[in-house]
């Protein structure tokens, strides 16, 4: 079982063919060398192997991409190791050959789960057609996977980093810089600042454009889940495991894979992302088998990952893994200066898709928004903006419950410093809900762990 000789990449990449890798198994000799011959200069490898028992031995150490299976084998017939295949978790594309067929038998091979069914003898445009038509059923399957996850999201529109701040200015030409290469990149930066618009934006500006950006928010996934969620699964690898799923990286494959929330992922996870960051390779739970990785990975936290691994609840050699391109994102209130420009953007972009006139900042109100210390960065300003838009006008009370001032509130004793402003806004709204945290957390636009956090600084203590 040999390896066929690859041909030059300037001939696949004329010929339009993917950078695929393909098992053809068939116990004819002849059969195989035709098929090894026809592939060869299209496809990235291919393998032959004489029998189902060689075929696994093969897949047991290799990932490929497509088996072309005859179904009349010495021992183990095509269709049985299919189901194999199938039951241990092989997710990629298989075409059955067979010179002897019936209707029963290609509704068993396609029950089994074969891809397509191919009656010898064939032409060379029969079975090169068929493999196409693998590809780009696998193709569409991603994207297709890829637009629902994009379509259940905001949607945003124009540039992704907004301001003329020297903060700003030097935050996009790291953009420009670090995007052309394919290094992991940590971002971090508290919660609202605008981690995961940098991420598209270090994809759209990448090589790796064309492919799909795969957003998982580690927070929001069960740590039972997240392993499963990332890396996939095979039938049966747990109870109700009752067929394979392809995992997220599967899904970013050709684009880029972003992990917002990274100091969520369970420390057995974190080991299991370093070896496949470090080997390019992934192992779904419960299988065999190896597949290999052609993506990018943008990680992103809004708690400093130096921190946790002092605490010991982030393993320090992900975080150097990780850490080999850094950017960190600062807070709204160290550029209060691009308030205005981000007001700009924000009306121009909510006011079409709520379908309400857009509102006319004064300089009054621009001043004031400037004197909020915004604990909820720039989301929470968006927030903000996306209320007043729909009621008309500056919704100051947003930022002051039941008050609604025009100018920041002054005690007695003289102008109120930023950080006391902030602690008085954060309790007033907690006391307009009555405590409820996830409430307030959704008005000041943060995560509630977050808020709780700020809270406890405080010795407020949590209800």
């Amino acid at each position: 079982m040999e390896p066929s000789n690859l041909p030059s990449l300037p001939e696949r990449h004329l010929e339009g063919w993917p950078g695929w890798s393909i098992l053809v198994v068939d116990d004819e000799q002849g059969m195989l060398n035709f098929l090894v011959k026809t592939l060869a200069p299209r496809c990235h490898f291919v393998m032959s192997a004489g029998s189902a028992e060689d075929g696994a031995n093969w897949l047991r150490s290799h990932h490929v991409d497509l088996v072309i299976l005859d179904i009349s084998l010495p021992g183990k017939n095509g269709v049985t190791w299919l189901k194999e295949l199938r039951e241990q978790g092989y997710a990629g594309e298989v075409i059955l050959i067979t010179a002897f067929a019936d209707l029963d038998t290609a509704i068993e091979a396609l029950r089994a789960g074969a891809s397509d069914f191919i009656l010898k003898p064939f032409r060379v445009p029969q079975i090169l057609n068929a493999v196409k038509q693998c590809y780009e059923r696998a193709r569409l399957r991603r994207e297709n996977f890829v637009l629902r996850r994009a379509m259940a999201m905001p949607v945003t529109g124009g540039p992704s980093v907004v301001g003329s701040s020297p903060a700003m200015q030097a935050l996009r030409a790291s953009i420009a810089r670090v995007a052309s290469v394919n290094s992991t990149v940590l971002l971090q930066g508290e919660s609202g600042t605008g981690k995961e618009l940098v991420a598209r934006e270090l994809h759209a500006q990448s090589p790796r454009a064309s492919g799909p950006f795969v957003p998982v928010n580690c927070a929001a996934v069960s740590p039972e889940l997240i392993e499963r969620e990332l890396f996939g699964h095979a039938r049966g690898a747990f109870t109700g495991a009752n067929r394979a799923r392809e995992g997220l990286f599967h899904y970013a494959q050709g684009g880029t894979l972003f992990l917002d929330e990274i100091a969520e992922l369970p420390l057995p996870v974190q080991a299991t992302l370093l070896r496949a960051i470090e080997d390019l390779k992934i192992r779904p739970v419960g299988s065999e088998q190896l597949v290999p990785l052609n993506l990018r990975i943008i990680a992103a936290s809004n708690r400093r990952l130096a921190d946790e691994v002092s605490a010991g609840r982030f393993r320090k050699d992900l975080f150097f893994r990780l850490q080999v391109v850094e950017l960190t994102l600062l807070p709204l209130r160290e550029h209060k200066q691009d308030i205005p420009e981000l007001v700009a953007h924000f009306i121009t972009q909510l006011a079409p898709a709520l379908g309400v006139p857009p509102l006319a900042i004064s300089p009054e109100e621009l001043a004031f928004l400037a004197q909020y210390d915004w604990p909820g960065n720039v989301r929470e300003l968006r927030n903000l903006l996306e209320r007043s838009l729909i009621l008309g006008s500056l919704n100051v009370s947003a930022l002051y419950p039941g008050e609604a001032p025009r100018t920041p509130p002054v005690p007695a004793g003289g102008p109120m410093d930023l950080a006391t402003l902030e602690k008085l806004h954060i309790l007033s709204v907690l006391d307009s809900v009555q405590g409820d945290k996830t409430r307030a957390a959704e008005l000041l636009g943060v995560s509630r762990r977050t808020l709780e956090r700020r809270v406890a600084e405080w010795g407020q203590g949590l209800a």
